[in-house]
């Protein structure tokens, strides 16, 4: 039975749509805009309690063993005493984890903003922020301004320094690795070259035994040590802050940590409703003043 060419054309039609139905049925369909935000973004990754870190429910917070005096107490991060230490469990509630979902890591110093993944979710322990150190890890913003400071033996020739320039044909030594150690090659630029040392106890023996003349370290700790430690040491000044931008301690994270905003975020907090001023004023009053060193 022939069909009319009317009928004939509307049943290629109806064939020919039928079998576009089916292809388009059986052929990969574009995705949908995926949903969310980009890991690190704002949105939901700050959630309290829920952040996507070390181990799921915990925080896992990193320091330098021993742990100083006044930054810590009695050399037990865990103990919420301290100012670095009372600031490590403020960042932690603000974040969501009480007292008990927090654990502690020991970490030595230069580690801690070395290149290379880490094994914290954040490390608390007087690093200062740089655009050096950025290239290797992430830093919150700024939890507490720093300045550096010299000291010596009482009656010594050191400790009568009353600028930068009397202090040019001294020894000086600092911890490796840090901000201290940068202070004495860039702004005092001695003629013999400064001692480095592991460990701020090797610096403070050295200076005890008479190896070095001057050690420079952070005004607070200079406050501890010449009140508790080295007795019989002064504070002979501070320094003046380079650049006009003061030198700030900053939480350290993985580069590229998908928690830096939320630590940020946690510490500003902090910072705007006054809890890192009444930290500061618990922990680190004594660091009020010092001559400056010009």
């Amino acid at each position: 039975m022939h069909l009319a060419p009317r009928a004939l054309r509307r049943a290629v039609v109806v064939a020919t749509t039928a079998l576009l139905a089916t292809a388009l049925g059986c052929a990969p369909q574009p995705e949908e805009k995926a949903a969310g935000t980009p890991s690190g973004s704002a949105g939901n990754t700050c959630a309290k309690g829920e952040l996507a870190t070390k181990t799921s429910g915990k925080l896992t917070i990193a320091t330098d063993e021993p742990a100083y005096e006044p930054w810590f107490k009695d050399d037990k991060p865990a103990n919420g005493e301290g100012f670095e230490s009372a600031v490590a469990y403020a960042v932690a509630e603000q974040l969501g984890y009480d007292k008990s979902a927090v654990v502690w890591q020991s970490v030595p110093f230069n580690k801690a903003f070395a290149p290379g993944e880490k094994t914290f979710d954040f490390d608390i322990n007087q690093v200062s922020i740089s655009d050096e150190r950025k290239k290797a890890v992430d830093f919150s913003s700024g939890y507490y301004d720093v300045r550096q400071a010299v000291i010596a033996l009482k009656g010594t020739k050191a400790a009568e320094a009353k600028s930068v320039a009397d202090l040019k044909d001294l020894k000086l030594g600092a911890q490796v690795g840090t901000t201290s150690l940068n202070y004495i090659d860039d702004v005092v630029k001695p003629t013999r070259q400064a001692a480095a040392y592991a460990k701020n106890d090797q610096a403070k023996s050295a200076l005890k035994n008479g190896q070095v003349d001057a050690v420079v370290v952070d005004l607070p700790t200079a406050f501890y040590i010449t009140a508790a430690e080295v007795t019989d040491a002064t504070i002979v000044g501070q320094f003046e802050n380079q650049g006009g931008t003061p030198e700030q301690f900053g939480l350290v994270l993985d580069k590229g940590s998908a928690l830096t905003g939320c630590v940020t975020d946690a510490v500003d907090a902090l910072r705007e409703d006054g809890t890192l001023g009444k930290l500061e004023q618990q922990w680190l009053s004594d660091a009020v003043d010092a001559p400056v060193l010009k």
